[in-house]
C-alpha cells in the first residue's frame, strides 16, 4: 500500500485495488448513473463542482469526491460535475487533502 504525504500529491493510500471485484462493482454503477437522467441534469449547469469555473456540459466529466480507491461509493452523494483540469489535479485525494492542495495554490495554509 502506498501511503499519502501532503507535500506529494502523487502518493496515498489505496484502499480498494482497482482488480477488485467491489471496485469494478462501483465502476459499473457509475456508468449506469452516468447514463441517467439524474446525471444530465446535474451536468447540465455547466459548473465544475471544485473550481466554480462554467463549462459546455459535455467538458465535464463524472468524479467521486470519496475516490474509489479510497472507499468511496457510486452513489450521487458522492459524485459531482468536474471539470479536466480539476479532475487531473484532484487524482485520488479525499477531500480533505484535496482542500489542503487547494489552499496551497492560494498560499492560504499555515506555515
Amino acid at each position: 500500500m502506498m501511503k499519502f504525504e501532503p507535500e506529494n500529491s502523487d502518493h496515498f493510500e489505496v484502499i480498494v485495488p482497482p482488480e477488485s471485484r467491489e471496485y469494478k462493482r462501483e465502476k459499473e454503477r457509475a456508468r449506469e448513473l452516468r447514463a441517467g437522467a439524474w446525471w444530465k441534469r446535474k451536468r447540465a449547469t455547466g459548473i465544475c463542482y471544485y473550481c466554480r469555473r462554467q463549462f459546455p456540459p459535455a467538458e465535464l466529466s463524472m468524479d467521486h469526491v470519496i475516490p474509489l480507491s479510497r472507499g468511496g461509493k457510486s452513489v450521487k452523494e458522492n459524485l459531482v460535475p468536474c471539470c479536466k483540469d480539476c479532475n487531473n489535479k484532484k487524482k485520488n485525494l479525499l477531500p480533505i487533502e484535496w482542500t489542503e492542495y487547494l489552499e496551497s495554490l492560494r498560499g492560504n495554509h499555515d506555515p
